[in-house]
C-alpha cells in the first residue's frame, strides 16, 4: 500500500518548528492557542491582505513567520463554529494538508476559542488530511511531483494535532484511520495498470486481508465451471490470463448471524471484447474493477476495526479482450442460475460477470442483504455526471438506509427507477434475456439484468461509473481512482447491522 502520514495527537503546546497550521472561525478569528503561535501578529495582518475571512477549507499562509521558528505559519477556514458536520471536517483536514504542502513535520492547533471540536471532529480532520495526502506516484522515477500535479510530499510526513482532549481524539481516529486504509488500498488498486494488476494478481491482494483475521477463499477457473458460471467465464474466454473469484469473509458478529454481503466487478481491463471500445480513452479501463476495489477497500475497513458484523465480499476478477476465443455477438451462455443469456454486445460483460456472483453470493451465505458495486454503464454518467452513483434497490429500507450513509459521507447516491416496463426490455427471441437492450434507460436496463439473479433478497446495485475513477478534484482526493464506496459502506454497517 502506497506510505502514508503517521498522525500524532497532544495537549496544546507551542510548537518549537515545522509548519504549523490553525483553525479560524469565520468571522470570528483565532482562538487562543493559535494566537500564540502568532506572536507579531503576522498571520492576523495576512487576513486582511488575502481577503481571508475563515471560510470553509480556505486557507492564508505566511512563509517564515517573524518571532517564530516555524517555517510555515497557515490558517485554515472552518466556515461557522458550531455548525461543522463531518464532511466539513472533512474538508477542513484536506485543506489542511494541501496547505502543509511538502513538510514532512506539521502541527495542527485545533482551536477554535469556545467552540472546541469534539474527538470524533478531530478525527475526521485527522481522516481527511489523510485522504488527501494520497498519491499514486510509485512509477514516477524523476519528476519531483507526484500523481496529482502536486509537489511531492514526504513518504510519511508526521503531523500531530493538538486538541482539547488527545485520548479521546486518538480512540476515535482507531476506527478512522481504519476506514481510511481501505479508502486508500481501493485508490491503489483502481490507479494500478492492468499489466501490473491482472486477476490473479488481484486475487493475491484480497488473499492479504488474512492478515487482519478475514478468511480469504479463491477459486479457480476450473472450480467456477463446476459451480455453472457459464456468464462469468464467457467474459474471461478470450483473455489468456485465467479468472478468478475471490470469497472474504469477517466474522465479527454472533456465530449464525446471517452475514451482510458486498459483491463487486472486477473487470481488471475491458477493451469490450468483440464489440471493441474505441481507442480513445481505452486506457481508462484499468479502473474497470472500481466494484471490486471497494469491496476490498470496505472488507479491509470492517477487518481492520474489527467491526462486531458478520460480512462477506465476493469479487469476480475476469480480463475482456477479443482474441480467436473470445465469445462473439449472438452466443448463448448459461448462467450459474441455469438462466441462459444471449450476448448482443460483448462490452456488457460486468452484468454477466455480476449474474453468477450475485447467485453464487445468494445461494452460499444466505445473506442479510447484497449490495453490489460496479462501474458498469456509461449511462448513468450522462444521467448523473461526477457528483453521484446510481442507486437501485428493490428494497425501499435497504435504499433509504444506503442514501443517508451517502449523505452522512458525502459519497453521494441517487435512486433510480425498476420496474416491468425497463425488465421487458431485456427478453430475448432466442434465450431466457439478452445482455444489452441498446442505449435508451441503458443503466436501469442494466439494473433489471442483475435483478434476475437476486431472488427476494434485499439487494441494492450501485453503478459508480462516474464516481470510482476519474471524478472531480475534491479536498480529500486528489487521486483518479477515489476509492468510492469504502467509506459509505462502512457507515451503512456501522449504523445498522452492528450488534
Amino acid at each position: 500500500m502506497t506510505d502514508r502520514p503517521t498522525v500524532a495527537f497532544a495537549k496544546f503546546a507551542l510548537p518549537k518548528k515545522g509548519s504549523v497550521l490553525v483553525l479560524a472561525a469565520e468571522g470570528g478569528g483565532l482562538g487562543e492557542q493559535a494566537r500564540a503561535c502568532d506572536p507579531d501578529g503576522v498571520l492576523s495582518r495576512a487576513f486582511e491582505v488575502a481577503g481571508f475571512s475563515g471560510k470553509l477549507a480556505k486557507s492564508v499562509e505566511v512563509l517564515a513567520p517573524a518571532g517564530t521558528g516555524f517555517d510555515r505559519l497557515s490558517a485554515i477556514g472552518v466556515g461557522k463554529a458550531g455548525a461543522i458536520e463531518e464532511g466539513g471536517w472533512l474538508k477542513i483536514g484536506g485543506a489542511a494538508m494541501a496547505a502543509a504542502k511538502s513538510a514532512t513535520d506539521i502541527a495542527v492547533i485545533a482551536d477554535l476559542g469556545g467552540s472546541e471540536p469534539s474527538a470524533e471532529d478531530v478525527a475526521n480532520l485527522a481522516l481527511g488530511m489523510m485522504l488527501r495526502a494520497y498519491s499514486f506516484d510509485k512509477y514516477k522515477t524523476t519528476s519531483r511531483e507526484n500523481g496529482n500535479g502536486e509537489e511531492k510530499s514526504a513518504d510519511k510526513a508526521k503531523i500531530t494535532i493538538q486538541c482539547a482532549d488527545p485520548s479521546a481524539a486518538k480512540k476515535a481516529f482507531a476506527r478512522a484511520e481504519a476506514v481510511a486504509g481501505g479508502v486508500l488500498l481501493a485508490r491503489d488498486l483502481v490507479n494500478e495498470p492492468a499489466n501490473v494488476l491482472g486477476p490473479v494478481e488481484f486475487a493475491a491482494k484480497a488473499k492479504e486481508l488474512e492478515k487482519l483475521g478475514a478468511k480469504v477463499e479463491i477459486l479457480t477457473e476450473k472450480e467456477m465451471k463446476k459451480l455453472g458460471m457459464g456468464a462469468l467465464l464467457g467474459v474471461a474466454q478470450g483473455s489468456v490470463r485465467p479468472p478468478r473469484l475471490a470469497v472474504i469473509e469477517w466474522s465479527g458478529g454472533k456465530a449464525k448471524e446471517k452475514p451482510v454481503a458486498f459483491v463487486g466487478k472486477g473487470v481488471v481491463f475491458d477493451t469490450g471484447g468483440i464489440s471493441i471500445k474505441p481507442a480513445g480513452g481505452m486506457e481508462d479501463m484499468k479502473g474497470d474493477m472500481g466494484g471490486a476495489a471497494a469491496v476490498v477497500g470496505v472488507m479491509h475497513a470492517l477487518a481492520a476495526r474489527k467491526a462486531k458484523v458478520n460480512a462477506v465480499g465476493l469479487i469476480g476478477l475476469v480480463e475482456n479482450m477479443p482474441d480467436g476465443n473470445a465469445q462473439r455477438p449472438g452466443d448463448i451462455v448459461t448462467s450459474m442460475s441455469g438462466q441462459t443469456i444471449e450476448v448482443i454486445n460483448t462490452d456488457a460483460e460486468g452484468r454477466l460477470v455480476l449474474a453468477d456472483l450475485l447467485w453464487y453470493c445468494n445461494d452460499r451465505f444466505a445473506p442479510q442483504f447484497m449490495v453490489n458495486l460496479a462501474t458498469l454503464t456509461g449511462a448513468i454518467m450522462v444521467a448523473l455526471g461526477h457528483h453521484h452513483a446510481g442507486l437501485f434497490s428493490n428494497d425501499d429500507t435497504l435504499a433509504e438506509r444506503l442514501t443517508a450513509a451517502g449523505l452522512s459521507t458525502d459519497e453521494k447516491l441517487w435512486r433510480m427507477p425498476l420496474g416491468t416496463e425497463y425488465d421487458k426490455l431485456i427478453d430475448s427471441k432466442n434465450a431466457d434475456m439478452k445482455n444489452s437492450a441498446g442505449r435508451m434507460a441503458g443503466s436501469i436496463t442494466a439494473a433489471q439484468f442483475l435483478k434476475r439473479f437476486v431472488k427476494e433478497t434485499a439487494w441494492a446495485h450501485l453503478d459508480v461509473a462516474g464516481t470510482a475513477m476519474g471524478s472531480p478534484h475534491t479536498e480529500i482526493n486528489r487521486s483518479w481512482g477515489s476509492g468510492f464506496g469504502v467509506r459509505l459502506l462502512d457507515r451503512l454497517v456501522a449504523d445498522h447491522y452492528e450488534k
